[in-house]
């Protein structure tokens, strides 16, 4: 199992919105960095677990856990000339983007801020927690997902 943390603006799709979803659930689409997208395509697995954070928001947080429950398709979002997230040079014959579907588990309440991950024993090296870090898919070592399990007292699973 691997671990993830996926940003979404609150305004955009916010924790809320994971929860009063269809069946909790929801696929992951406008993932337009290339990095981010080789994530969730080579590496996203059934079962990985996901810290929901709220960028942009003040202050920003991780909200709650969700898990990975459809591994890897193409983002026909990108197809649609209508969609904010449309890239003519990806096709359904050639698509260039992957989304993949993440299920609600279990709020983090409260939220962890960002001013407080800063100041956690154990996570200085933690990808959001870096100067310029922007990446909106971004992997969370076992040992960073373990501290912030801890310091929540979550159990971490769905």
């Amino acid at each position: 199992m691997r671990y993830w943390l996926m940003k979404s603006e609150p305004t955009v799709f916010s924790w809320d919105d994971l929860k009063q979803a269809p069946n909790q659930t929801t696929c992951w689409e406008g993932v337009r960095n290339y990095q981010a997208r080789n994530f969730m395509r080579d590496q996203m697995a059934l079962g990985d677990r996901v810290l929901f954070y709220h960028s942009n928001a003040k202050p920003p947080a991780i909200m709650g856990v969700a898990e990975v429950v459809k591994t890897a398709y193409p983002d026909s979002f990108a197809w649609e000339p209508h969609s904010k997230y449309f890239d003519p040079k990806s096709s359904p014959e050639h698509p260039i983007w992957v989304m993949v579907d993440i299920r609600y588990c279990h709020d983090i309440d409260p939220p962890i801020t960002l001013p407080q991950l800063r100041q956690i024993a154990g996570l200085e090296n933690m990808i959001l927690l870096r100067k310029g870090s922007r990446l909106s898919v971004q992997p969370v070592t076992p040992e960073e997902w373990a501290v912030i399990m801890e310091v929540t007292h979550s159990q971490g699973s769905c």
